[in-house]
């Protein structure tokens, strides 16, 4: 079944108009634990070039881990790239890969912020509030907020705090490896975010929906594919 959002805005705007719509969400954001363990995680990431940009969107089942759907979808980009405004410039064809989907997963993991954003917006809170659907924002880097650096072991991590809010956590997914940045996107608590994004890191830093999203946003197929 296509997954598709419950309700949007418009994305042909200016960057202040940006601003004001992702501040006006905010109060939509949903901290609170999941309900159940999902049966099917999605991971998710956008690769912009040449103007265009390509969304992919790989369904894994869980908690073994193994890709079985994988969907696309390019468009032209037609915002400019503003630091902490991403989701105006990939939200659309995220939509569009999404749509393609022929099941539903339980949570979506993106390769990018949730909380863990000046506004409290990033791509995986505004996308999963505009979804109502839980997910969970996996970032390769810090855009804000303050860190302490995790033990060297897979599984330590600390908060990211922002003017005195936990916003996110600093998460050692592999022994001695920098570590990324998770945080809450929507419908999920912090804790079972970390939980999620460690339990989907095998062998590698990224946890394996978003490692599988980038791979097939890079061109890649599904072993079932081929």
């Amino acid at each position: 079944m296509a997954v598709r959002p419950v309700s949007t805005h418009p994305w042909d705007v200016s960057p202040a108009e940006a601003r004001t719509i992702q501040n006006r969400l905010c109060d939509r954001v949903r901290v609170e634990p999941l309900g159940c363990q999902p049966a099917v995680v999605a991971g998710v990431d956008v690769s912009v070039k040449g103007g265009v940009a390509k969304a992919a969107v790989v369904l894994l089942s869980y908690p073994d881990l193994v890709p079985f759907q994988a969907a696309t979808a390019t468009l032209p980009v037609s915002f400019p790239y503003v630091p902490g405004l991403l989701a105006f410039r990939e939200g659309p064809v995220v939509f569009a890969a999404l749509e393609r989907l022929t099941s539903e997963p339980d949570v979506l993991m993106f390769d990018a912020q949730g909380l863990a954003h000046p506004r409290r917006m990033g791509l995986a809170t505004h996308l999963g509030i505009l979804l109502d659907m839980p997910a969970v924002g996996c970032a390769k880097s810090r855009l804000c907020g303050r860190e302490v650096v995790p033990g060297e072991e897979k599984g330590s991590w600390t908060p990211l705090e922002d003017r005195g809010e936990v916003i996110g956590a600093v998460v050692r997914t592999r022994s001695r490896v920098r570590p990324v940045y998770v945080s809450v996107g929507h419908r999920v608590d912090l804790e079972t975010a970390v939980f999620l994004v460690l339990s989907c890191a095998t062998k590698y830093r990224l946890p394996e929906p978003t490692r599988w999203a980038h791979r097939v946003a890079g061109g890649a197929v599904l072993p079932a594919d081929r």
